[in-house]
């Protein structure tokens, strides 16, 4: 199993934030439907909720997540097989995980891709922040991997945009499905990640969050109060 769309593709990812007055099922149904009549061949959602409502208003494939917050753990995104399991039957065609090395509440990062494969039926995305994450989420059976948590971990400084960098390492190396995600703005920059070899770019905030996209430009208002 590899993904399960046509590369390359443009992922829209359809989040919202808790705060956020998009912040609910309707709108990022409304959203991921509006993304796929632009041309987005697939759509990365979090939760049951969002995900149920999504799959009912588009066929596109949905790389489904499970955010689960923890106090006492960084890892949030699809932390355990049960986290996975309630966006698989809500229709989720590929599941997205935290592979990197950081302690988890849920199963360590070998069960979990291994539970997800075999008890769900469903391929994964490792959701990374360094190569050797990438390449012991590989040897564990992941089927894609994605640039998500570069920069937001301890194991790799952040860049002020997408990590090329890390981008171009994971396509020399890898044999599988490589993934562009995070801090992608312009049409330039997806152009990039595409000619580095990326087989998806997933864009988020640049597309779905027009809270910070009239706060970009904003920016540039003289005299601009966000």
């Amino acid at each position: 199993m590899i993904l399960p769309f046509a590369t390359p593709a443009l992922v829209v990812s359809c989040q919202a934030r808790p705060d956020s007055p998009l912040h609910g099922p309707s709108f990022m149904a409304a959203m991921a439907k509006a993304a796929v009549q632009g041309g987005a061949k697939a759509i990365r959602a979090n939760g049951p909720a969002d995900i149920r409502a999504i799959r009912a208003a588009t066929a596109a494939p949905i790389i489904g997540l499970n955010k689960i917050r923890d106090e006492k753990h960084a890892v949030y995104i699809t932390p355990s097989l049960e986290s996975a399991r309630t966006v698989a039957e809500a229709g989720a065609d590929m599941i997205a995980i935290d592979a990197t090395s950081r302690p988890r509440a849920g199963e360590p990062v070998a069960d979990l891709i291994r539970g997800i494969r075999r008890d769900l039926g469903k391929p994964v995305l490792a959701d990374i922040d360094t190569l050797e994450c990438a390449l012991s989420a590989l040897g564990h059976g992941a089927d894609a991997v994605a640039t998500t948590l570069a920069g937001y971990t301890e194991s790799r400084a952040k860049s002020p945009g997408p990590d090329f960098d890390l981008l171009r390492q994971l396509v020399e190396t890898v044999r599988v499905p490589v993934i562009a995600e995070g801090r992608i703005w312009t049409p330039e920059e997806v152009a990039h990640a595409f000619a580095l070899g990326a087989a998806a770019v997933v864009i988020g905030t640049a597309i779905t969050n027009p809270r910070e996209i009239t706060r970009r430009l904003g920016a540039a208002v003289p005299g601009y109060d966000r």
